[in-house]
């Protein structure tokens, strides 16, 4: 399906060079911010406290929302669980309040608003569960990518997967930048998002490659070099590009504006993935295969020739 057809290629690799600089740019001053200021963890990370509680109506999200920060819990989350009814609060942890205090003193603040509030649940989460929950999701991240590796050299050739990881590497680091440089918080959805944004990258990156292995096949662009061999690629691919990023750059948008706090970051991290996903693809990882020496001969395997003396009496 195609809304439209460029009947000219356009000289992407041309300004490669250009667009790399500018990627690595970016990737050092997302290196620079991570290690500067670093993340803003969430409390599954860093410890503290989760309430569990209940309202005989709908509870006003919002309103419970604010009464928690003006306890002066700036970093807490509130949000629905289950039903209408159902409201989970996560504390962070503070200095000189246990559990019990702080559960207390929110409990004692929501039901001067609501005196139909039962508490549910009060669990405290250690510090302890935060690195075994941060060990955990780099070594899914590790396992996805060495996987995305081991897939791409199979199916293409390892120059090729060694220029997609580069791509979605740069994709995850920049994520990652924004996030220690604007301090937002960084919990369990964000990097659900990441590992997503991984998926979603290397979909990208398939598609491009496959039109570059297609085109090095086909005898009529027998004479076309590399750089215009990813050229003819990705501006054949531009019209489907512009259909599955759009389509899901709109669902993700309508997360971000109308999903409310609980999918906001969740969201924003997509949608950075997603914008850098599709420039990385062209100017990173078809870039680099190109810097790589991609050429015809690593896709098309040479014929072998009969040798006719085989089996001949002397």
């Amino acid at each position: 399906m195609e809304f439209f057809r460029i009947k000219q290629d356009i000289p992407f690799m041309r300004h490669a060079l250009v667009f790399n600089a500018i990627s690595a740019l970016t990737f050092v001053a997302a290196v620079f911010f991570l290690s500067y200021k670093g993340l803003h963890f969430s409390i599954e990370f860093t410890g503290g406290t989760v309430m569990e509680v209940a309202y005989a109506k709908p509870a006003d999200i919002e309103g419970i929302r604010k009464t928690v920060e003006g306890l002066g819990y700036a970093d807490s989350q509130v949000q629905s669980f289950g039903t209408a009814q159902d409201v989970l609060i996560r504390l962070p942890a503070q200095k000189g309040s246990n559990a019990a205090q702080m559960s207390t003193r929110v409990t004692d603040a929501l039901k001067t608003q609501d005196a139909s509030l039962t508490v549910k649940r009060i669990e405290f989460v250690g510090p302890q569960v935060g690195e075994e929950l941060a060990h955990d999701g780099l070594t899914a991240l590790l396992f996805v990518v060495i996987g995305i590796m081991i897939y791409l050299a199979i199916r293409f050739e390892w120059k090729f997967a060694l220029a997609a990881i580069i791509a979605n590497l740069h994709d995850v680091i920049i994520i990652l930048g924004f996030f220690a440089f604007f301090q937002w918080e960084f919990s369990l959805t964000v990097l659900a998002a990441i590992l997503a944004v991984l998926g979603y990258s290397v979909n990208e990156s398939v598609v491009v490659f496959d039109r570059v292995r297609e085109t090095f096949r086909d005898r009529r662009f027998g004479k076309l070099a590399p750089p215009e061999v990813m050229n003819h690629a990705i501006t054949s691919t531009i019209s489907r590009t512009m259909i599955t990023h759009g389509c899901t750059e709109l669902m993700v948008l309508s997360m971000l504006i109308f999903g409310g706090p609980t999918l906001h970051f969740f969201a924003l991290a997509l949608t950075i993935g997603i914008l850098f996903g599709i420039y990385s693809s062209v100017f990173v990882a078809a870039a680099v295969a190109m810097w790589l020496g991609v050429k015809r001969e690593d896709l098309i395997k040479p014929v072998k020739v009969k040798d006719d003396t085989d089996g001949a009496v002397v």
